[in-house]
């Protein structure tokens, strides 16, 4: 009778029925990937990123020339909110919006904001919906100067058209915008169109003390530019809310509304710099990535099955699995993929081997020193799990710092990285593992195929 351990029937039918499983639902996830990929109707489609899809690269410069220093960073982030939920809502896939500093001078820096439209391709259409969104002010005027400029015969008409004074309140404090209709009181006329505002707790509070403190005086309320209306402060207004009247149609107060409600921009902003990007472009990178990725993929499995035999394969079995559970995530998130991002998914198709390896390796000890195959396998994954672990913390972390801190193309990469870190070791303690001990269970003394090709596979004569 042999004496080798070896499991009972029922319990070698389970393992094989797990193995089994794992495959099935291997192959349903890659039918999931394929389907969102082919059809152009799908649900869940791949988001590529403006090198891989085309689209417009459009750079804004920010006057900041009014703010006092120290508000400029928040300013400049309040901008890049309002701009992409702006940009949210009139439906373009993952835009990227962000803030960079710039210096021609030593004492000159110029802050603008960058906006990458994957799939946008007419400029013109991007530009003027993102010029939509406008930029409103409340200025006093100036009673003094505009007298004096009205009284002086050679006052030109900027001089007469500038007595304004800023007070810091802008779309920047705008917490939500209504269009309504008056009711004909004093001074009004009857269903006329208005713009009713209210600013948020801050805003309000600086509309009460402006209010408060400039009674008798002129507020002005601009809109891009242009003065819409100048009422007189007759007392301080408390509540946060305020009307902008200028003759509107219903239409153009509607419009407005809805625009103020989008965003307004707290600083004013100037078209420098447009770009079109080709997406023919991208499709030779995600060419050339994907043959990248299968020459990858093949040599890390010939390597595999050449070293280690029968575990090899298993190991490679487990590894496409791994790139499908990716590519699943990709969609399901969905994650934006950039050139960075996939080369940091084939760089994380190298370091998925890692894991295995190092099982292996223990295995080979294991099987050396006289357990079968199976027990060989479960002590190599339990001795194995405190390198892969702090192996891929480390990876891990390198990723999150690299996210947080890095620009938008090094954020596509490290995510990308992350992502297949965290999967990779899944794969590793579960994929491979159970389709590893579904294996035959043998020792280093039996003879037969399966004897040579799991245990040369796993120790060389």
């Amino acid at each position: 009778m042999n004496t080798t351990t070896t499991t009972s029937g029922s319990h070698r039918a389970i393992l094989i029925f797990r193995a089994l499983a794992v495959i099935a639902v291997g192959l349903s996830i890659a039918w999931f990937v394929y389907g969102n990929a082919t059809q152009p109707d799908a649900k869940f489609p791949f988001k590529l990123g403006l090198d891989l899809a085309g689209g417009s690269h459009l750079v804004y410069e920010a006057d900041v020339s009014k703010i006092a220093p120290e508000e400029v960073n928040n300013l400049m982030a309040v901008l890049r909110d309002v701009i992409e939920r702006r940009i949210n809502i009139f439906g373009v896939s993952e835009p990227i919006v962000y803030v960079e500093e710039s210096s021609f001078a030593a004492k000159e820096k110029q802050h603008r904001l960058v906006i990458e439209l994957p799939g946008v391709t007419d400029v013109n259409a991007a530009v003027a919906e993102i010029g939509k969104t406008p930029l409103l002010e409340f200025k006093l005027i100036d009673a003094a100067l505009a007298q004096a400029a009205a009284s002086s015969t050679l006052a030109s008409s900027s001089e007469a058209t500038s007595p304004f004074i800023d007070t810091g309140l802008t779309g920047r404090y705008l917490d939500s915008a209504a269009l309504e209709f008056t009711g004909g009181q004093t001074g009004q006329v009857a269903n006329e169109p208005i713009v009713s505002i209210r600013f948020n707790s801050e805003g309000g509070a600086l509309f009460e003390q402006i209010t408060r403190e400039h009674v008798g005086e002129q507020l002005a309320i601009f809109l891009d530019g242009e003065v819409l209306s100048a009422p007189v402060i007759n007392e301080a207004i408390s509540g946060g809310t305020a009307v902008i009247s200028g003759g509107f149609t219903p239409d153009e107060a509607r419009a407005l509304s809805e625009n103020l409600n989008f965003g307004a921009l707290p600083l004013p902003i100037n078209l420098v710099n447009t770009q079109t990007i080709d997406a023919t472009l991208g499709s030779g990178v995600i060419d050339q990535t994907m043959m990248a990725g299968i020459i990858g993929f093949s040599l890390i499995s010939i390597f595999l099955i050449g070293w280690y035999r029968v575990p090899g394969l298993v190991a490679s079995i487990a590894m496409l699995l791994y790139v499908i559970v990716n590519l699943a995530v990709f969609q399901l998130i969905p994650v934006t993929l950039t050139a960075a991002g996939l080369a940091g998914f084939v760089l994380s198709l190298g370091m998925a081997v890692d894991a295995n390896v190092l099982v292996f390796e223990r295995m080979k000890e294991e099987f050396r020193a006289g357990r079968s195959s199976r027990a060989a396998a479960e002590e190599g994954f339990r001795r194995a799990w405190s390198a892969i672990r702090d192996g891929n913390i480390t990876g891990l972390i390198s990723a999150v710092i690299l996210f947080w801190f890095g620009t938008a193309m090094i954020k596509g990469f490290a995510l990308v990285l992350g992502i297949g870190i965290i999967i990779s070791v899944l794969s590793a303690i579960t994929l491979t593992r159970t389709l590893l001990i579904a294996l035959p269970d043998v020792r280093r003394e039996d003879k037969g195929l399966w004897p040579y090709l799991l245990g040369t596979g796993l120790i060389k004569k």
